[in-house]
Order: structure tokens, then C-alpha cells, then sequence
């Protein structure tokens, strides 16, 4: 029976490939194709992690592919361009619009000469990323209104002497239509998305920075971008789907470091309610001043965000102890501090101690039910929700993040995520609920999900939506990492040892090879070349840290992309490189801004480290894709023995 069952799928698989490739010969040309890609190099792919809403940066990073437009540059270029015109032309590439305005103003007397040079230099840099890639991929990069003249000059013959006198014909052409400023642009974005074949950001998008909206808007018009999601990232997604303690965090942390903007102005979440809540209800206190003050303007605006921070403060913990009552699974009784807390004599019991409080002044609390929010606190609360539920941006940015963003990603033989798999101290793996190692991450994926299609429907799944919030910070979370979150303890308790944030002990075993390994075959993968990439944790390189760890197994990328982090990591972020020739890190300098950097023509200056190369180039039949399209060929072959079997040759 069952072989009659097998017959049948091959039959109708042999029906259903056969009217997609009708004919012997279609199907023998087909597999021709597949077999020339199969045999190009592998496309390059770069790997970024906790940007926290650092968009200047981020952008140049975008711009300039880390790096990898000026090798090309120098390449091509480095004996017979002076520095500072390579200096220039790569400006050019990155941000094309604004030194073509910029030549423009100045009223340059040979605009159209400057033209055709940059015409004939951009086209040579085309041509190098292009040659990569079949003709048909790279037609599907070229956009629409110069599509078929990029096509055509990037791939003619220029020692044809013909080639070459229509190949100048056509640049005198466009510039004498003035479409010059409009092809200069055009391939220049070609030339970016050829440079990079697929790009991964391991994590934490949000956070402190004062753009993430930017950054999401750039990652969405990216041809082949994918998210791993980081706790902060998850906090935004909770927030948006109605999680109290979501929106209440993601608040705190926009106040505390004077991100207002990032709420009021991009996403259109008003916080004038809050203002006049805190205003009247709340008193100015310097632990809640914000960490940040560029932006303030003088001491009235850093005492209103302490008022807010208080009154957030307060629903914060009366939001968090609801959830921790309702899910006992978490096991964070602890965290429910405002049950532990003895309002009459100023104490609280934290580890066992009983600590006192640097104030007893919980303002909305009432100690006979400390977790209840009062009237004008629930008012508040309800306006926010349904601000972050309602903003159309975030409305857009959080449909991206689910449906190009999970928990892990398995790609070419590299296991990444943003933060850790929860382990005991003994370095088993940790249960929650049963759960662990990769089921633990595929369950924190499905739940999350699983609060999203409710909340699409306009439903609301409570258990999958807590989760959102335990995946931000619970002591078995993989995007956490860490024992407790200690936000309560900063505030209120003085003595600095009840500040501390024990971390997982992934973060202890993870430098060993034979766990790293561990860990990837428990994930399907193992091979020598298979990695673990991770984020979340800054890499102190100032101190000598490296980010390659456990004999190259694990690869750690959180380098501080956020300014708040350069003086702590001595760099301003890595970028990951994962190429035809092996795997190489970019350690980034600081940059300043774009303004700055079209000023100048100044770059992000990358130091720059091989450590793992290939003996034999990466070709696209070693890597994932590649082993679908041999899956493919596999299948037109058995279309041809068919063939050979049922119809004549030459139908």
C-alpha cells in the first residue's frame, strides 16, 4: 500500500513539474541554468547586532556595506585616483542626491564632464559587484526605468571597438536628456544591493537611540534583510499588542534617556496625559532625573520627566507584580516587590534580606493592595494602550518584525541569536514548562505568534501576550540572559550589591568549543565550519576582548554600535562578513554624522580581521540555497528518466 501511496506522489509530482517544463528540452535547459548557479560564488552575507536606534551610523553602515564600497574602490581605483578623489567618489556612492545638489550649487562649470567621469567610474564599479551574480538575479536588482540600459552595459564586450563607441553614445545621450542625476542615483543603489547579497540584525533594533523608526523604515526597502528579535525589540512588540508592563517599559526608557520623540513624534503616541497626571500627582525627585538631558531645555523639562518617570515607575511595578500573580510558571515571586515591601517601617525583603528603602514615598500605592492601579492611573494606562496599538508606523514596523524576524535562524550553517539558551549552573539546559534548548526557542517564537494573530483579530491571547513581557526579562528567557532585571533596586535600595544583574550561565560555558558544538548539533547543524553568532552582550575590545570565541565556534558582534556603549567597548560596532573566501570581522570607529560625512567626505573607518578563510572559494552550491536548487535538479532529472520513459524526445 505504501508503495502504491509513493507511486502516486511521483506521479503527480512528475504532472505537476511537467507543466512547468512541458518538454524534454526545457527541462534539460532548466537544470543547465541551475547547474551555472550552482557554480558561481557564494553571495556575501554582513551581520549586525544592537544598533539601539543608532540611525546616523546605521545608515552609513547601510551606505558604505561596512567597508566593502571602498575595497572595491581601491581596488579599481587606488593607482590612479588621488586619495581625495576616491574620498569624493566614494561619498558619491553612498549618498548620491545630496553631491550631485551639492555640485549643482556650486555651479560647476563642466557639470557634464563630471557627469560622464562618474557615469564610466560607476559603471566599473557595477560591473565588479555584478560579476558575482547570474545575469538574470542581476536584472532583478536593476531598477525599472533604467533597467534595460544598465543590463546592457554591464554586460557588453568593451574591447569591441563598436561596444565601446555605443557604450559612450549612451552616457552622451542620458546626460544630454538630463536623466545623469537620476541614473547616477539609480545605480548607485544597484551597486549597494549587489554589494551585500543578505544582511542579519542579531538583535535589540530599539532601545535608547533616537531613531529606530528610521532604521526599520531603511530595513523594510532592503532587498534580503532578516531580524533575530533582542529584548528590547520584544518589549516594542509587546507594547504594541496591549501588554501594560510593555508600554510601560518602553516609556521609562524613553524618558530616562530623553527619547520623547521616538513616542510623540515618529509613532504618534502622545504623552501629554501622563504629563498632566505626573504634573499633579507626582513630586520632582532626583532618582527618577533622566540619564540623558541634550535635547532639555533647562531644569523644568528634566523635573517634569522625573514626575513622569515616578508615576511610570509606580504602574510599571504594579504591572509586573499582576503578571508574576497570574503566572506562577515564572517562578519570579520575587520581582513582585511591592508585596514584599513593609510600607510601615520602610523595609523590603529582597534574596532573604530584609533591606531598607532610601524612601517609603509609593504616592498611588496602597499597601492593602499594592498592585491595584488607582482611577487616574488606569486612565492613563488605557489612553497609552491604545496609542501604541493604533500607530500606523508602528503598526507597519511591528508586521515587519514578525514577518521577517523570529527567535533564531539557522543559515549557512551558522545557529544566530540575539541573546542566549538559558542554562543551569551545571550547564544543562533550563526548563520552562518542559521546554528547553531549541524547543525552548521555537516555543518562545510559536507564543509570541500566537499573541500577534489574536491581537490581528482583535482578541487578546493573555498568556502568549505575558509571555511577550517575560521574554523582556525572565530568568529563563533566551533573549534575556540574566537572573533578574533589578529596575526596583536602582531606585530604591542604596547599597550597590542589590544592583546586580547575575548573568546566565551561557555566558560562562559558551567559550568552550565542545559546548559551542554541543549546542550546534542539539540545533541540526554540524559541520566544521558552523558557527554560533550571538549579540546582546558589548564586547570590550578596549581590554582586549575578542569577539571570536571558543576556537572560533561562537562569534559575539555586539561591538557598541550605541554611543552610550563606545567608551565601555573602545569601538563603535562590528560588522560580521561571511563571504566566498571565509568569515571576517569590521571593528568600526566612531562616526559623527551624516551631515558631517558628506561635509568631509569622511568614511566610517573599519579595522579589519580575517579569521577564518576558506582552502577552496564558497561557491553557491555549498550554501543553503544551493542545496535547494540541487533538490531542484534532482527532481528535472527524474522529469527527464520520465520523460525517456512515457514520451518520445523530441516532444
Amino acid at each position: 500500500m505504501r508503495m502504491e501511496n509513493n507511486e502516486q506522489y511521483f506521479n503527480e509530482y512528475m504532472r505537476v513539474l511537467s507543466a512547468k517544463y512541458p518538454t524534454f528540452q526545457s527541462a534539460a535547459a532548466e537544470i543547465i541554468n541551475l547547474d551555472a548557479i550552482l557554480r558561481l560564488p557564494k553571495g556575501t552575507e554582513h551581520f549586525l547586532s544592537d544598533v539601539h536606534g543608532e540611525y546616523e551610523a546605521f545608515c552609513h553602515i547601510m551606505n558604505n556595506c561596512s567597508g566593502v564600497i571602498r575595497e572595491k574602490i581601491e581596488a579599481l581605483y587606488g593607482k590612479v585616483m588621488t586619495k581625495s578623489e576616491r574620498d569624493e567618489f566614494a561619498t558619491l556612492i553612498y549618498y548620491p542626491a545630496a553631491i550631485i545638489a551639492e555640485m549643482k550649487a556650486k555651479g560647476v562649470a563642466e557639470l557634464k564632464e563630471w557627469y560622464a567621469v562618474q557615469l564610466h567610474r560607476l559603471l566599473e564599479v557595477c560591473k565588479t559587484v555584478a560579476s558575482k551574480y547570474t545575469r538574470s538575479k542581476v536584472r532583478k536588482s536593476l531598477p525599472r526605468n533604467f533597467d534595460y540600459i544598465i543590463d546592457e552595459l554591464i554586460n557588453m564586450d568593451r574591447t569591441d571597438f563598436n561596444k565601446e563607441a555605443y557604450y559612450n553614445e549612451i552616457f552622451a545621450s542620458i546626460i544630454e536628456l538630463n536623466r545623469a542625476e537620476d541614473f547616477i542615483v539609480a545605480i548607485t543603489d544597484v551597486i549597494k544591493r549587489l554589494a551585500v547579497d543578505a544582511l542579519h540584525i542579531v538583535g535589540d533594533l530599539f532601545d535608547r537611540g533616537e531613531n529606530p523608526d528610521k532604521i526599520m523604515d531603511l530595513l523594510m526597502q532592503h532587498h534580503n534583510a532578516d531580524l533575530q528579535w533582542g529584548n528590547h525589540d520584544i518589549s516594542w512588540m509587546g507594547a504594541h499588542m496591549g501588554n501594560e508592563a510593555c508600554i510601560l517599559t518602553v516609556v521609562d526608557i524613553s524618558l530616562k534617556y530623553c527619547n520623547i520623540d521616538v513616542l510623540e513624534e515618529c509613532y504618534g503616541i502622545s504623552l501629554r496625559k501622563l504629563a498632566v497626571y505626573a504634573e499633579n500627582c507626582m513630586d520632582e525627585d532626583a532618582r527618577f532625573y533622566p540619564v540623558e538631558t541634550d535635547g532639555l531645555d533647562g531644569d523644568g523639562d528634566r523635573a517634569t520627566i522625573a514626575k513622569m518617570r515616578k508615576a511610570v515607575f509606580f504602574m510599571l511595578m504594579k504591572a509586573e507584580g499582576q503578571i508574576i500573580g497570574r503566572r506562577p510558571e515564572y517562578d519570579m515571586d520575587d520581582r513582585q516587590v511591592l508585596t514584599h515591601i513593609d510600607y510601615r517601617k520602610g523595609t523590603v525583603v529582597l534574596d532573604g534580606d530584609e533591606v531598607r528603602l532610601n524612601r517609603c514615598d509609593f504616592i498611588t500605592v496602597d499597601p492593602a493592595a499594592p498592585l491595584t492601579y488607582t482611577a487616574a492611573e488606569r486612565e492613563v494606562l488605557d489612553g497609552l494602550k491604545r496609542a501604541f496599538s493604533h500607530s500606523e508606523k508602528l503598526t507597519r514596523h511591528v508586521a515587519f518584525m514578525f514577518e521577517k524576524g523570529a527567535s533564531f535562524k539557522i543559515f549557512n550553517d551558522n545557529l544566530i541569536f540575539h541573546g542566549c539558551i538559558p542554562l543551569n549552573a551545571d550547564g544543562s539546559y533550563m526548563e520552562f514548562e518542559g521546554r528547553r534548548g531549541k524547543e525552548l526557542m521555537i516555543y518562545a517564537d510559536n507564543t509570541v505568534r500566537a499573541a500577534y494573530n489574536a491581537f490581528l483579530k482583535g482578541e487578546t491571547d493573555e498568556k502568549a501576550l505575558d509571555f511577550a513581557w517575560y521574554l523582556w526579562c525572565g530568568k529563563r528567557s533566551p533573549l534575556f540572559g540574566r537572573e533578574k532585571l533589578t529596575t526596583f533596586e536602582r531606585v530604591y535600595i542604596d547599597d550597590e550589591k542589590y544592583h546586580k544583574e547575575k548573568s546566565n550561565a551561557y555566558y560562562r560555558y559558551c567559550n568552550d568549543k565542545a559546548f559551542c558544538e554541543k549546542i550546534l548539533r542539539d540545533f541540526g547543524i554540524d559541520g566544521k565550519y558552523s558557527h554560533i553568532v550571538n549579540g546582546h552582550v558589548p564586547v570590550k575590545k578596549k581590554d582586549g576582548e575578542s569577539p571570536v570565541k571558543a576556537e572560533g565556534k561562537l562569534i559575539v558582534i555586539d561591538g557598541g554600535f550605541c554611543k552610550a556603549y563606545h567608551e565601555k567597548t573602545g569601538i563603535a560596532g562590528y560588522t560580521l562578513i561571511y563571504n566566498s573566501h571565509g568569515l571576517k570581522l569590521c571593528a568600526h570607529e566612531p562616526f559623527d554624522s551624516v551631515e558631517k560625512a558628506i561635509e568631509t567626505r569622511s568614511d566610517i573607518h573599519s579595522e579589519v580581521t580575517v579569521f577564518e578563510t576558506r582552502e577552496n572559494r564558497l561557491l553557491v552550491r555549498d550554501t543553503d540555497i544551493g542545496r535547494g536548487i540541487s533538490c531542484q535538479i534532482d527532481g528535472l532529472q527524474a522529469l527527464l528518466e520520465y520523460f525517456r520513459n512515457h514520451r518520445p524526445t523530441d516532444c
